[in-house]
């Protein structure tokens, strides 16, 4: 699922995945690797339709795809390096561990490669623990470039494909619990949608912010195609889709706030323009994160002041 193809069969959806929530506008490309090829691909310009299709379809790739200099120079600038999938399973399953109260529950690890585990998952019979608490849990991968962590349809270290039976995300864990728990369509749909309601992520830079949001949106036809024999419709896609585009937001974790919109540099900057008495642009608007449950925004600031409080 790349954008030429979202672009020709289900172009709202497309516009829906480049749309940045808090700043109401689109993501931005927030990397100068691009900047070469027209004005549309400058750092802090935004990633726009015409930017990404057409003469410009497939420009962004993953970064396994990417030229090895390429590589190389986003690992000095930003500190990019992609985490083998086995290792980010022995990381997930350690969450499960802790969350189930055992070992081994969706994978037997073993050395650099792990086992997918057969046969239902089980769930204690304490109403905590039900498969419907699992599901809803909120699951959160930081500065999550392409979402190696949330879902594994490819080893973003080497490419390789990864069966559906043996992904390792943690999504993908909540789509195999709700396949194994629900015994209909309507179930399917309601319990697959929260799912992803439960499950966020935040990048800085745009190009691995729009491929982790296409990587979970491509899952989640690869899991309904496998529990209903059917592909998504092109609203099932925009419902999940907008989720996404909540869900998995544009950040620079140092400041809690969209690349180039530092309040602290804001607040220097309005000093001086107080001193000549010159109009000002707005206050950066700091990012926000969606509860689907309570149907409330959040600042990521604000959430992050209550956690170190308690």
């Amino acid at each position: 699922m790349d954008e030429q193809f979202l672009a020709d069969q289900y172009p709202d959806v497309l516009r829906t995945l480049l749309l940045d929530r808090s700043a109401g506008r689109n993501i931005l490309w927030a990397t100068d690797d691009y900047k070469d090829l027209s004005q549309m691909h400058q750092g802090q310009a935004e990633i726009t339709f015409a930017a990404i299709t057409g003469e410009y379809a497939g420009v962004i790739a993953p970064r396994v795809d990417k030229p090895a200099k390429v590589q190389a120079e986003r690992t000095k600038r930003k500190a990019e390096v992609f985490t083998p999938s086995w290792v980010c399973n022995l990381q997930n399953n350690l969450v499960d561990e802790v969350w189930f109260g055992r070992p081994d529950v969706f994978n037997r690890a073993s050395e650099k490669t792990w086992v997918a585990t057969t046969g239902k998952i089980d769930f204690s019979e304490e109403s905590s623990r039900s498969w419907k608490v699992y599901v809803d849990e909120n699951r959160l991968e930081i500065t999550c470039g392409e979402a190696p962590y949330l879902v594994s349809r490819y080893d973003t270290t080497s490419g390789e494909k990864i069966p559906l039976g043996e992904r390792i995300g943690l999504l993908d864990r909540k789509l195999r619990v709700v396949s194994e728990n629900v015994d209909n369509e309507q179930e399917w749909l309601k319990w697959s949608q929260r799912a992803f309601e439960a499950t966020y992520g935040f990048e800085y830079q745009g190009d691995s912010l729009l491929l982790a949001r296409e990587n979970l949106l491509a899952s989640y036809g690869d899991y309904m195609l496998a529990s209903l024999d059917r592909f998504p419709t092109a609203g099932e896609l925009k419902r999940i889709a907008v989720i996404l585009s909540w869900n998995l937001w544009q950040m620079d974790g140092l400041t809690g706030f969209p690349p180039y919109s530092d309040a602290a540099y804001y607040e220097q900057q309005q000093n001086t323009l107080d001193l000549f008495e010159i109009e000002s642009s707005p206050l950066p608007v700091p990012c926000h994160i969606r509860d689907w449950r309570a149907k409330k925004t959040h600042t990521f600031n604000s959430l992050l002041s209550e956690r170190r409080q308690k």
